[in-house]
């Protein structure tokens, strides 16, 4: 790490890095509709180019007003009669392979960029259908964006990175788009991930490389350790992960640098993005660098605080007489607090939204009873942006009971309130299963296939998605037990039980199974619908025993 002072000349990159826009976050919504788009505009105003971590976009399928937006802003700032001071050395059919135009945009004839716009796909816009296509890929087509870091294998994934070079200074631009991360942790332990090299002067490079997977350890192989990485590297860009902590922490074992820039708009009200929203202007020179943090001043406010009324026995106890009362009047004393200590941060700062967001999570074990959150709202209606969630009651995690049937679920009791904000659909049909007992197990699909599902359906509006994996599957073990010619219904059972287990050890593709539908769409004359390839990796497509895991490796460079 260096000052800015002595990096800042004619060898020195100078670039933007920002993560998870979100643009299109709430559209809809009278009062946050704009958050994102105003956002965007402010980062696009600051350099040699702009590096995007994944989910520029909010959703799969981004609106008209959404693409409007995007490409009216992109068009505003990035494009001009600025000359560009970097020139790319590697091969561009390599960098930019889901194009017609395999070449960096600023040396398209026929356009004219002053700023380019380097992305990798995330998890909300990632390519889905048969074609593989995202949004991004609408954006790069017509020349605003440069779209890198898409893999076009599930079975090995070679990275080969953008070489650039200003000056004397080279750098070797590294980018892997969202893939789903129990797929992406087996390649790694499976060593099928490699992360090419430069085959001259290796040593003369400075290494950056932009990723969107969880950091956080969400399960087993739900997230991807640092330690996967190549320790080649000098720098990683954490996409996906919200919370803002982008000053760049060193990883002692690899010997790299982290930055997690967070999101540029709050999509959840929970404590991570209440952290003050930062990008970075990333200065590059020779082998050193400089991140300088540049604070948000667009972004709506978030304020967030935890009660526990067991906490204020000096004030109330479950017993007080009319004690509910009390309690919603402590709340609105609190949030008037809050309210008072955001327009206090928001003097002098005319770019800020002038409506917070506020969040009060109320922990009313020990006795104590909820009041109308609707009647609470109503007081704040002209005050806050969100007045329809500004209290959440949760209480503390309670000893489990047992669950006699798949009705009387109290899914409220799988699952910690206090970390229920923010849960994937996946995973909670996970826990449900967990929790629940045999007799409503799955005995087909496996919950991470029927959780994958879900989530296609409920995120991405992929209404076939349940259905096509339930055919499939079903179809698919139909053929098995006629293969196994198995008659009894104690051999049947006992088949299926197997089958399920191999699933949940031995995943593959799924992609057999979303063409086909899709080609029976066509047949049939009815309009195709994008299907995620994500699916295919939570369904088995195989009858073979699975093989034990080889131990924990890491993708190694080699020369490119």
């Amino acid at each position: 790490m260096s000052s800015e002072n002595t990096l800042d000349d004619e060898d020195t990159f100078k670039i933007l890095i920002a993560t998870d826009v979100h643009l299109g976050y709430l559209e809809k919504d009278a009062i946050r509709g704009s958050d994102s788009y105003n956002t965007l505009e402010e980062i696009l105003k600051y350099v040699d180019f702009i590096l995007l971590g994944g989910d520029l976009f909010h959703e799969n399928k981004p609106s008209r007003r959404c693409l409007h937006s995007c490409i009216t802003k992109l068009r505003q700032y990035c494009m001009g009669d600025t000359p560009i001071q970097f020139n790319i050395l590697s091969d561009q059919t390599v960098n930019f392979n889901t194009t017609q135009f395999p070449w960096v945009n600023y040396q398209d004839e026929n356009l004219n960029i002053s700023i380019p716009v380097f992305s990798i796909h995330g998890n909300h816009d990632d390519p889905t259908g048969a074609e593989g296509l995202c949004a991004l890929d609408l954006l790069s087509a017509s020349g605003l964006v440069n779209h890198f870091g898409h893999s076009q294998s599930v079975e090995r994934i070679e990275i080969s990175p953008i070489l650039m070079q200003k000056g004397n200074t080279k750098l070797a631009l590294y980018g892997l788009g969202s893939i789903p991360d129990e797929r992406l942790y087996r390649m790694f332990v499976n060593n099928q991930v490699t992360m090419l090299r430069p085959k001259e002067d290796q040593d003369e490079w400075f290494n950056l490389f932009t990723i969107h997977q969880n950091r956080s350890k969400h399960g087993p192989t739900n997230y991807i350790p640092e330690q996967f990485l190549d320790d080649f590297l000098d720098l990683v860009v954490w996409g996906h992960e919200h919370e803002c902590l982008i000053a760049p922490s060193r990883n002692e074992q690899q010997l790299f640098y982290v930055t997690q820039p967070g999101s540029s708009v709050a999509t959840s009200l929970s404590p991570g993005e209440a952290t003050k929203k930062h990008i970075g202007l990333l200065r590059v020179k020779g082998r050193k660098m400089n991140l300088q943090k540049i604070p948000l001043k667009t972004v709506r406010q978030f304020l967030i605080q935890d009660v526990v009324l067991t906490d204020y026995q000096d004030l109330f106890t479950p017993e007080t007489p009319h004690v509910t009362k009390k309690v919603e009047n402590f709340c609105y004393a609190k949030v008037t607090e809050m309210l008072e200590e955001a327009e206090r941060e928001r003097l002098g700062c005319p770019l800020t939204p002038e409506k917070p967001l506020i969040r009060i999570r109320v922990d009313y074990s020990g006795g104590f009873e909820t009041f109308s959150t609707s009647r609470f709202s109503q007081k704040f209606v002209d005050r806050v942006a969100n007045p329809k969630d500004i209290v959440h009651f949760l209480r503390r995690r309670e000893q489990k009971e047992d669950i006699k049937d798949e009705v009387s679920v109290d899914y409220g009791k799988l699952v910690k309130t206090t970390a229920a904000e923010g849960l994937r659909v996946e995973d909670l049909v996970k826990k449900y299963f967990e929790a629940a007992e045999q007799k409503v197990q799955l005995s087909l699909l496996t919950e991470q296939g029927m959780g994958k599902a879900i989530q296609e359906f409920v995120d991405k509006d992929e209404k076939c998605a349940i259905e096509e994996l339930i055919t499939y599957q079903l179809e698919k073990t139909q053929r098995h037990l006629q293969g196994r010619s198995v008659t009894t219904e104690k051999d049947i059972d006992d088949e299926v039980r197997h089958l399920l287990l191999v699933k949940r050890i031995r995943t593959n593709d799924f992609n057999s199974a979303m063409n086909r539908a899709k080609a029976q769409r066509l047949e049939r004359g009815e309009p195709d619908q994008d299907i995620s390839d994500e699916l295919g990796d939570v369904v088995m497509d195989s009858d073979e025993e699975p093989n034990p895991l080889p131990p924990p490796t890491r993708g190694r460079g080699r020369g490119q």
